[in-house]
């Protein structure tokens, strides 16, 4: 398949998109926008790089920032390890290599957060490496190029589409090469209905010719996704409310939010019960605020907040009383953001 390259590239120069870090040769705005780009759309992230590169311009003010000025910049983009590790590396990227990114891509790779895929994106974008990358577009269209038939989640099909990616790599382009491949999976490989007449490689994909196009590529059956109940207390006393803060590893590490734990039956009923067990915090239940809904990477959960009254408060370094006219300087993910906007309501 030697015209691969030609046919991609041709159609990349016409037809690529155009995205604010493509405006960037710097290499630290490559490495946020695929880091920012990791199981996120391309049209949410925009406005959030364009805001990260206004307030953290460069590595060294991301590794001078504080976590929370960090976490605030991410908020709503979700999977907030990732900027943690953003921020990680920062920090020894300013320590270790004087505040440029590393060239080696041994020493890429041991920074946090940089895993095969983006060591690839950033050596091929960044510095014009010859290195292949596989994302998740890239993954659905050489499974159906070459009419992959392995499971492409297995390490098996991994091994051969890494394989497929490396031999397909024009030398010399290869920032150019993944770039358009990336655009060719986002705009017309589509993973449901892929629109195959406007492709430019319609006639060399093997998957078109033998009608499987829309069976890869092939992925393993997925569990059913857990569902969770939690209940959540909004403690007010003058113009303050309760909130804690997150362990910082984990699910929303660092991040704020109010009181809260899960439930099995009755929401209203375990409330008190909970949030002792959890936090040795004992409140008296007074209003429901609302009932939240919202879906994680692995599971879902319904959030009954409810207005409270404290009755004991114990001495615990993560609970901090905040003016509510201060809470949207708290990071917090997107459930605890709409009990917030609920709390502005009650004043």
């Amino acid at each position: 398949m030697t015209s691969l390259p030609r046919l991609l590239l041709d159609w990349y120069h016409k037809h690529g998109r155009t995205l604010p870090w493509r405006d960037h040769p710097n290499p630290y705005a490559v490495w946020v926008s695929e880091i920012m780009l990791q199981q996120t759309r391309v049209e949410t992230v925009i406005p959030y790089f364009e805001k990260w590169m206004n307030l953290f311009p460069d590595v060294t003010s991301l590794a001078n920032a504080s976590e929370q000025e960090v976490l605030n910049a991410w908020e709503g983009l979700g999977y907030y390890s990732r900027a943690r590790n953003l921020h990680k590396a920062a920090k020894t990227i300013a320590e270790k290599f004087n505040g440029q990114l590393p060239r080696d891509l041994t020493e890429l790779r041991s920074l946090p957060g940089i895993g095969r895929y983006t060591v690839g994106a950033i050596a091929s974008m960044a510095f014009g490496m010859d290195e292949p990358t596989l994302d998740g577009n890239l993954r659905r269209v050489f499974a159906r190029l070459f009419d992959v038939d392995e499971f492409a989640d297995s390490p098996a099909g991994e091994k051969i589409l890494w394989e497929l990616a490396a031999q397909n790599l024009p030398k010399g382009e290869a920032g150019d090469y993944n770039q358009a491949l990336m655009d060719l999976g986002a705009t017309i490989c589509l993973p449901k209905n892929p629109r195959c007449l406007l492709c430019p490689l319609m006639e060399i994909c093997e998957a078109r010719k033998n009608s499987t196009q829309d069976i890869r590529p092939v992925m393993k059956l997925k569990k059913a996704v857990p569902h969770h109940v939690h209940v959540a207390a909004v403690i007010l006393q003058r113009r303050r409310v309760l909130l804690a803060q997150r362990p910082p590893e984990g699910l929303l590490g660092g991040m704020w939010e109010f009181p809260n734990g899960r439930v099995k039956e009755n929401p209203a009923k375990e409330l008190t019960k909970v949030l002792y067990m959890a936090i040795k915090l004992r409140v008296k239940r007074e209003a429901e605020l609302g009932v939240i809904q919202h879906a994680y990477t692995h599971f879902k959960v319904t959030v009954h907040a409810f207005q409270c009254e404290p009755v004991s408060i114990p001495k615990n370094k993560n609970l901090k009383w905040v003016k509510v006219t201060e809470l949207d300087d708290y990071p917090m993910g997107r459930v605890d953001r709409r009990i917030a906007g609920k709390v502005l309501k009650l004043l």
